[in-house]
């Protein structure tokens, strides 16, 4: 073990999240971690373990009913597992155990934060958080997901309560739903989800709240806490982060709104100002929180074709967000831009920025989509369902959103199976995997004549 973890942290990751999935399958199996006291499937036990510790939301059984206390806080805990990121927690467990944090716990974590120290090796410290600051960042991860979830928790308490829920009960609730709005998973503890709460703006900003701050990522968080007032000071990954979401959480808000302002289904009955409302509610959520306060499959075939690709991209690197990362969105179009311009490198806030980059980029987005490609054909064989439908659920499932057009409830043992490893993928990054699944990383001392193809 300790020779695989100095030798490929990737392939420790997938090891350790495999270890996890295999384990909370055998939980949700026990008579214990259900309701009625019966034995769950094993491919809905699957389903559900991998769902919970990829922070993914999508369901095959009835979370509010199916399971008992015990499976409950079953699903609590591993999406905290999850979210925080098995590289991450497992230093933390050795930073608290050892009192100090070696140069090989260091390299975890960092591999955890930034996967191009995965993929190229050592890495410019120019970047979002450097060697020498992980164990700062450790405790950032630690303190802030604390923190932010125990905020959420006084912000929803009094609600839920007012709704006429027991104390304990709502207690309960309100540390559920903030673990779920934080890690970005979306699973409701009650029957009818958010149905209570569908106008209740203060709980629905609080869930917000929650999900934007997981989404950003620990390194984004790190600075901000770090420097919060001194913004020219932050890194480009910092700047790049936080301009492409609020970019993109604002062009969710007026595709929503442009395309279901007269949707009788959605908001069409409703106010301008509660369309407003819940068009960021839905574009916050579409970014990997997997909330909803509408049923999704009543949305135009348009909206429907606009969230599979917000959710397609997702969140931050690092974060507890899925999806290919508004990073890799923000270094495409840097690179498209300045080919259009005729520069030959990407710049962007005085900072240039490699080229390996751009491929890494280039490569995250070509295994989502193949893996989103791959699985689609696979359900649409086995499910028969329509395409619209199979590609926006497979979509939140490799983006680990949580968003479902009912399919998933639906689906047979073959498609819920092919869902599962469709979630673990998206999970995990599919760069990590290759990383993990080469044999060795090799250097190549020679290089071969240049000849240019024809492209475009």
């Amino acid at each position: 073990m300790d020779g695989l973890v100095r030798s490929s942290p990737s392939r420790f990751a997938i090891l350790v999240y495999t270890a996890l999935v295999l384990v909370f399958t055998l939980l949700f199996s026990l008579l214990i971690a259900t309701a009625d006291r019966i034995v769950t499937p094993l491919h809905d036990a699957l389903f559900t373990a991998v769902s919970v510790i990829c922070v993914t939301g999508l369901a095959t059984v009835d979370m509010a009913t199916h399971w008992s206390a015990f499976g409950n806080v079953l699903v609590v805990v591993g999406v905290n597992i999850g979210g925080v990121g098995v590289l991450t927690l497992a230093s933390l467990m050795g930073m608290v155990i050892s009192r100090r944090l070696g140069l090989r716990a260091r390299l975890m974590a960092a591999s955890d934060t930034n996967p191009s120290r995965i993929h190229a090796g050592p890495v410019n410290e120019r970047q979002a958080v450097r060697l020498g600051e992980v164990g700062n960042l450790l405790v950032t991860v630690a303190i802030s997901a604390f923190v932010i979830e125990l905020v959420v928790v006084i912000l929803l308490f009094p609600r839920i309560l007012a709704v006429g829920t027991p104390v304990g009960e709502a207690l309960w609730q309100s540390v559920y739903y903030a673990a779920m709005a934080f890690t970005n998973s979306g699973f409701s503890p009650n029957v009818g989800g958010l149905a209570p709460f569908a106008s209740d703006y203060w709980f629905l900003s609080a869930l917000m709240v929650g999900a934007f701050l997981g989404s950003l990522g620990f390194p984004v968080i790190y600075a901000l806490v770090r420097g919060w007032h001194s913004p020219r000071r932050w890194s480009l990954h910092v700047k790049l982060t936080l301009f492409t979401t609020v970019v993109l959480l604002v062009a969710g808000v007026a595709v929503y709104i442009a395309l279901e302002f007269d949707n009788p289904k959605t908001f069409g009955s409703l106010n301008v100002g509660d369309t407003i409302f819940q068009s960021l509610f839905l574009s916050m959520m579409t970014r990997s929180g997997g909330f909803s306060t509408i049923d999704i499959s009543d949305l135009q075939g348009a909206s429907l074709l606009a969230t599979d690709m917000l959710m397609f991209i997702g969140g931050g690197s690092a974060s507890t967000a899925g999806g290919i990362k508004v990073t890799t969105l923000a270094i495409l179009f840097l690179a498209a831009f300045a080919e259009a311009s005729g520069r030959s490198q990407m710049e962007a806030f005085g900072r240039r920025i490699p080229s390996d980059i751009l491929r890494l980029a280039v490569s995250v987005l070509l295994w989502g989509a193949t893996t989103v490609a791959v699985s689609s054909i696979l359900i649409l064989q086995i499910s028969k369902a329509p395409f619209d439908q199979v590609l926006f659920d497979v979509i939140s499932a490799f983006a680990t959103c949580g968003l479902s057009t009912g399919l998933t409830g639906e689906l047979p043992p073959a498609g819920v199976y092919v869902l599962a490893a469709t979630m673990f993928m998206g999970r995990i990054g599919t760069v990590t995997l290759a990383a993990a699944l080469a044999a060795s990383q090799s250097r190549q001392l020679f290089s071969r004549p240049e000849e240019r193809p024809v492209v475009g």
